[in-house]
């Protein structure tokens, strides 16, 4: 199954605004691309049970406009895209703990150059976005939060075993692509989102994102019978936590392919830049431009630096003291934990533990 959607987001950074009256219009005027994100910083705060709140969305910028005309629309969308921009920051940070880059500067207040400039980095949180949103408005369905739509029709395919049958309550994955789409890509329709390169990137990443979420949509089943017999199954489909789709764009992340823009035959399209022509795959992160290495901080390309950072000294992988720190070095500490020890289980029926003092060595980059 491919997906394809239409439209996509880029442009240029929003000057900041003063405090308004709601929170809201500050955490939106964040740069243009995938602008929706902000919401994870104050939409929570609103209620959004009316349309003046979709106000707040209208006339900041080209990536704004389509969001607060989806919102008039369908008020009670609100909170799954609000939830949507949470689970976006929280995940890639997570995602990327370890790393050099650890996704830091999608929380804000303002995006950094990464995701203005087409990088490895902006692919991936492109990507993740648009996964969070259609996946959010799926389980919303399904889970009953959204009076616009209902549980996920029944596959067309066969039960997956003989005495099995669909039925149950299955996230409902096609509107959420329909409305997912609609918010991840409204904005790019404008030629006022950026070049148009910047935009087909984005919106190759959009799709690579949300057609990851379809590859992993899963079929669950229930056991039905006397005494747990199981003489009938009930069957539906259902996505998995959004964590999974997170480590799986991470691998495409650390496999993503540089792009150039030309010609092939009579139109423009993008193509691998430093490999034989191919068709780009459909769940490919793609980027323009190299990344920065991320050791040393360096606010106009949007890196942190990774002094500061701790390191795991027993680590051979990404979040190791010789990597992370860059060949710098470390220095170590010594910090004392408390933690729950000497535990005895009591019948009937709890559990007491002494608290215990344990000195630990740390390790922070220089």
């Amino acid at each position: 199954m491919r997906f394809s959607p239409q439209g996509l987001l880029l442009g240029p950074c929003a000057p900041p605004a003063p405090p308004p009256l709601l929170l809201l219009l500050l955490a939106l005027r964040l740069c243009a691309p995938i602008q929706w994100l902000g919401l994870a910083a104050s939409g929570g705060g609103l209620a959004w049970n009316e349309t003046q709140h979709c106000g707040q969305l209208d006339g900041l910028a080209a990536a704004a406009e389509p969001l607060a005309q989806l919102c008039r629309r369908h008020l009670e969308l609100m909170p799954s895209v609000v939830q949507a921009a949470r689970q976006t920051q929280g995940l890639c940070r997570k995602t990327f703990a370890g790393m050099r880059w650890n996704c830091s500067f999608v929380a804000g207040p303002r995006f950094a150059p990464q995701l203005l400039k087409g990088t490895r980095e902006s692919a991936f949180v492109y990507a993740l976005a648009a996964a969070a949103v259609s996946h959010a408005i799926a389980r919303a369905c399904a889970s009953e939060q959204l009076p616009i739509c209902s549980c996920g029709s029944a596959p067309s395919e066969e039960a997956p075993e003989p005495n099995s049958q669909w039925g149950g309550c299955g996230d409902n994955l096609h509107f959420g692509l329909q409305l997912g789409s609609a918010i991840a890509d409204g904005a790019m329709k404008s030629s006022k989102a950026g070049p148009q390169v910047s935009r087909q990137v984005n919106l190759h990443n959009n799709e690579a994102g949300r057609q990851v979420l379809v590859d992993s949509m899963e079929t669950k089943c229930k056991c039905h019978g006397v005494s747990g017999s199981c003489s009938v199954q009930t069957c539906w489909k259902s996505l998995p936590d959004l964590a999974e789709v997170a480590w799986q764009l991470k691998a495409n992340y650390l496999a993503a392919t540089k792009v150039t823009y030309r010609h092939v035959g009579s139109r423009k399209q993008l193509v691998p830049k430093d490999l034989d022509f191919r068709p780009l795959k459909v769940t490919e992160l793609i980027y323009l431009i190299s990344s920065p290495d991320y050791c040393v901080k360096n606010p106009t390309l949007g890196s942190l630096g990774t002094q500061d950072r701790h390191c795991n000294k027993s680590s051979a992988g990404s979040d190791s003291c010789n990597l992370l720190c860059c060949g710098r070095g470390y220095n170590a500490y010594r910090e004392s934990m408390e933690e729950r020890c000497q535990c005895k289980y009591y019948w009937c029926c709890y559990v007491l533990c002494k608290k215990c003092q344990r000195v630990v060595e740390r390790y922070i980059c220089k």
